[in-house]
């Protein structure tokens, strides 16, 4: 027997079979992904939100621009400050997110850092505004290029600070190793934000997505992406829980926040989340951590985090010489929205070390024009 699968392309008997038990495993979880949405909407309905109001989509009003990958892939760019400012920090996006992931960090540096500071914000492939990619580009290592193409487009010259949270991380961590050159000269500093060198196969999350039904769901998404995708709904029924549970350690996070993080996650296509979960239990970029020991460094996590553990990033710190280690209590892998504040302070500290001649004269000039204003 033979079929032919909605999107034109042919499916064997065997293909055919593993979609159905791929669907099989699907619909066995949603059951259970049902119940958990309904207790976490029940938790939430009394807390108090600071960020009832809070408009997340403010990086869709600053200057746009796409740049093409060069196996043609459109990635989103969007740029706040001055184009000419003497100092680019470019921001890249964990797994099953996109640039407003960043929503703390646009809005409060921009205010703390005025003209001073360019900040670059994109979606990785197969995020956001972003295009898709072949599946087999969905790695770790083509992230790394990636970034490099929004480095030579977007900020070709003058000091660069990177700064990567999560899958994030590891794409700066890729960049490094594939373009050691730029590091001590162009780029000044780097920040990992809740990520890790090595695969996350062995965290607590690892484990608990070695099982069949997310194996199934990956199997399907290759062979029939187009079909498994239509049923995106029943799909992210099996990893929807999951990343959940452990984006946020603090019950009191803002409810606004957590439907903020929900909304990124389920508009992610099933084909992407699947190919990149499997990239970052895999991935290995160790062999970058010595280029990034010749910079001033942040690493942050959240001491609950399940899917970069803090000792991810503990062990990381231990080797990169000038770096700043911040552990933040009660804080899930999601640090950067449910606790921004010791992210921002931290990423103001890193420019000052990675640029501190530069930027001490900046900020001086920049009071003075404060008062001759006042």
């Amino acid at each position: 027997m033979s079929g032919k699968n909605h999107d034109g392309s042919h499916m064997d008997r065997a293909g055919l079979a593993r979609w159905l038990a791929g669907a099989a495993g699907l619909g066995a979880v949603g059951t259970i992904a049902g119940v958990t949405a309904a207790r976490s909407m029940t938790r939430r309905a009394v807390i108090e939100d600071p960020y009832a109001n809070e408009d997340f989509e403010t990086l869709d009003g600053d200057r746009s621009y796409m740049v093409t990958t060069p196996d043609g892939v459109p990635l989103a760019v969007r740029e706040v400050g001055p184009a000419d400012a003497p100092v680019t920090v470019v921001f890249a996006h964990g797994f099953c997110l996109r640039m407003g992931a960043f929503h703390f960090q646009r809005m409060r540096l921009s205010d703390e850092w005025g003209p001073q500071v360019r900040m670059i914000f994109y979606d990785q492939r197969g995020h956001g505004r972003s295009g898709d990619a072949p599946p087999e580009t969905y790695t770790i290592a083509q992230l790394g290029m990636d970034l490099e193409t929004v480095l030579q487009v977007i900020a070709p010259r003058g000091p660069v600070v990177v700064v990567g949270h999560s899958m994030g991380g590891m794409t700066v961590l890729s960049h490094a190793r594939q373009y050691p050159h730029h590091y001590g000269n162009r780029i000044v500093g780097a920040a990992l934000i809740s990520s890790a060198a090595e695969g996350v196969a062995k965290s607590p999350l690892g484990e608990i997505l070695n099982n069949p039904a997310l194996e199934a769901v990956r199997r399907a998404a290759r062979s029939a992406p187009k079909l498994v995708q239509r049923g995106r709904n029943v799909g992210r029924s099996v990893i929807g829980p999951i990343l959940r549970a452990a984006s946020y350690a603090d019950l009191n996070v803002s409810p606004s926040v957590v439907a903020f993080s929900e909304r990124m996650m389920l508009d992610t296509p099933i084909p992407t989340l699947m190919e990149f979960l499997h990239a970052l239990e895999v991935h290995d970029e160790t062999a970058a951590l010595p280029t990034l020991a010749t910079i001033p460094t942040l690493v942050v996590c959240g001491d609950h985090d399940l899917v970069t553990p803090d000792e991810y990033s503990t062990k990381m710190a231990d080797a990169l010489p000038d770096s700043e280690l911040v552990i933040v209590a009660k804080s899930g892998h999601l640090v950067l929205l449910s606790k921004p504040e010791p992210i921002n302070d931290g990423l103001v500290r890193l420019v000052k070390r990675a640029t501190p001649s530069r930027f001490a004269a900046l900020s001086q000039r920049w009071r003075n024009r404060i008062l001759r204003r006042d």
